[in-house]
């Protein structure tokens, strides 16, 4: 049984992680403006969520790519092994 080239992922799950990013990245805003702090410990706060954003997205698509090129390799494996196979003749005699 081979695995589907292409994996699926369903639009409710898209919309989910959408969503959800959306609400923590908004609860996180809302609580850094109405912060009982001074201007800068919010503006260093804000660069630190910031900071955990960027790096969040970024680590998932080193996650992303380290995955499909394991995919491509699996594939590519695979597909040298089952040409060898239908290459492969016992009855074959050398001489």
């Amino acid at each position: 049984m081979r695995k589907p080239i292409q994996p699926s992922t369903t639009a409710a799950y898209y919309v989910q992680a959408i969503i959800s990013f959306a609400i923590a990245l908004t609860a996180m805003s809302l609580a850094l403006i109405y912060l009982p702090a001074s201007g800068w410990i919010r503006a260093f706060l804000a660069i630190g969520l910031l900071y955990v954003v960027t790096s969040t997205i970024t680590l998932s698509k080193v996650i992303r790519d380290r995955q499909e090129l394991a995919e491509v390799t699996t594939r590519v494996d695979q597909a040298r092994l089952d040409k060898l196979l239908t290459e492969h003749d016992p009855f074959k005699v050398d001489t």
